[in-house]
C-alpha cells in the first residue's frame, strides 16, 4: 500500500488557488447560513416549504402586504434580519482584521477597544436627549461616538510613546467599562428608553424593519469596499512606519484613514444592532488560518467568515431556548470569551 502523502507545510499550502478555493467554500457557506436564517424560527420551514415561500415573499415585498403566511414572514421578518446579520458580521469581521493589522496586536477588535461601547453610548445619548432618533441620526451619532472613543483609546495608549499590546487592551477595557456604565445609567433612568433599548444594548438583530436593513446594508457595503481598497496600504503598514514611509506611504494619513474605517464599520454596525463584541476578535484569526497575513486576501475572507458566524449565531439563538430566544450578542460572548482567554494565555500578555 502506498504511503499517505505528506501534508504541505503552512507556507506552501497557502497559495493563490488554495485561497480562491477557500473563498468559494465560504461563499457557499454564506448561502447555506442565509437559507438557515430564512427557514428557522418560531415557524420552521423545510427545504420544500422554504422554496415554495420564496415566490410569495417576493410578491409581499412588491405589494407591501403583511400577515402570517410563510412568504410574508420571510419578507417582513426573516429577510431583513438575515440581511442585517450578514452585513454586520462582515463589517465587524473586517473591522477586527483591520484593527489587528493596524496595531499589530492579536487582541485588537472594535468591542475590546471600546469603539462599539462608545458608539452605543452616543446612540443612547441621542435617544435620551431627543426622545426618538431617525435611522440616519442613529448612524451619525454612532459614527461620532465611535470616532471619539477610538481617538480616546489610541490617545491614552500613545502617552509615553509606543503602542504596547497590553496597554492598548487595558485602555480599551477601561473605556469600555466607562461607556457601558454610562449607557446603563441612562437607560435605567428612563423606563421608556429601557423598554425600547434593552435588547439593543445586548446586541440583537431581531425585530429589524426592512427599511432599516436597506439603509444599513448598503452603507456597510460601501465601507467594506473602501476597506478592501486599503489592503495594500495595510500590508505596508504592517512592516512598520519607517519601511512604509520609505515605500511612499503617508503613514499619518494612512493611519487616520484606517482608524476612520474601523470607526465607520463598527459604528454603523452598532447603530443597527447594538454593541456586539468578540466577533472582530476571533474571526480574523480564523480567516488568517485560511489566507495568511496578506490583507488583500485576509479582508474578504474575514468578511465572509464574519457574515457566516454572526448569521449562524443568530440562528442558534433562536433554537437554544424552547419558545424563546437568546440574543446574538449573548451567543457570541459564550464563543468569544474562551477564545479571548486562549489568545491571552498563548501570547502571555499578562506577563507584559
Amino acid at each position: 500500500m502506498a504511503a499517505a502523502p505528506t501534508p504541505p507545510s503552512p507556507d506552501t499550502a497557502i497559495t493563490v488557488p488554495y485561497r480562491i478555493g477557500w473563498l468559494g467554500i465560504l461563499v457557499v457557506g454564506v448561502v447555506i447560513a442565509s437559507a438557515l436564517s430564512l427557514a428557522i424560527g418560531s415557524r420552521p420551514m423545510d427545504v420544500n416549504r422554504l422554496l415554495q415561500a420564496l415566490g410569495p415573499a417576493l410578491e409581499s415585498l412588491r405589494s407591501g402586504s403583511t400577515g402570517g403566511s410563510d412568504g410574508e414572514i420571510i419578507a417582513n421578518l426573516r429577510l431583513p434580519r438575515t440581511m442585517l446579520a450578514l452585513a454586520i458580521g462582515a463589517a465587524l469581521g473586517v473591522a477586527g482584521a483591520i484593527a489587528q493589522g493596524h496595531t499589530r496586536n492579536p487582541l485588537a477588535e472594535p468591542g475590546l477597544l471600546g469603539i462599539s461601547a462608545g458608539a452605543a453610548f452616543a446612540v443612547i445619548v441621542a435617544n435620551f436627549a431627543m426622545g426618538s432618533v431617525s435611522t440616519t441620526g442613529t448612524i451619525v451619532a454612532a459614527f461620532v461616538g465611535s470616532c471619539l472613543t477610538a481617538a480616546l483609546v489610541f490617545g491614552i495608549t500613545s502617552i509615553g510613546g509606543g503602542t504596547k499590546a497590553l496597554t492598548l487592551i487595558l485602555a480599551g477595557a477601561a473605556v469600555t467599562a466607562l461607556m457601558t456604565s454610562l449607557t446603563s445609567a441612562l437607560v435605567l433612568s428612563d423606563s421608556r428608553s429601557l423598554d425600547r433599548l434593552r435588547f439593543w444594548t445586548i446586541g440583537s438583530v431581531a425585530g429589524v424593519d426592512l427599511s432599516v436593513a436597506t439603509i444599513i446594508a448598503p452603507l456597510l457595503l460601501i465601507g467594506l469596499l473602501a476597506a478592501l481598497a486599503t489592503a495594500p496600504t495595510l500590508n505596508l503598514l504592517s512592516l512598520g512606519d519607517d519601511v512604509a514611509a520609505s515605500l511612499g506611504v503617508n503613514t499619518t494619513a494612512a493611519r487616520f484613514l484606517v482608524i476612520g474605517l474601523i470607526a465607520f464599520l463598527a459604528g454603523t454596525a452598532t447603530a443597527a444592532a447594538g454593541p456586539i463584541s468578540f466577533i472582530g476578535l476571533f474571526v480574523p484569526h480564523l480567516a488568517r488560518s485560511f489566507t495568511g497575513p496578506d490583507h488583500r486576501w485576509l479582508l474578504p475572507t474575514a468578511g465572509l467568515v464574519g457574515a457566516i458566524v454572526l448569521t449562524l449565531a443568530d440562528v442558534a439563538g433562536r433554537v437554544i431556548v424552547p419558545k424563546g430566544e437568546v440574543e446574538v450578542g449573548v451567543v457570541l460572548a459564550f464563543i468569544g470569551a474562551p477564545f479571548f482567554i486562549t489568545i491571552v494565555r498563548r501570547r502571555k500578555l499578562v506577563s507584559g
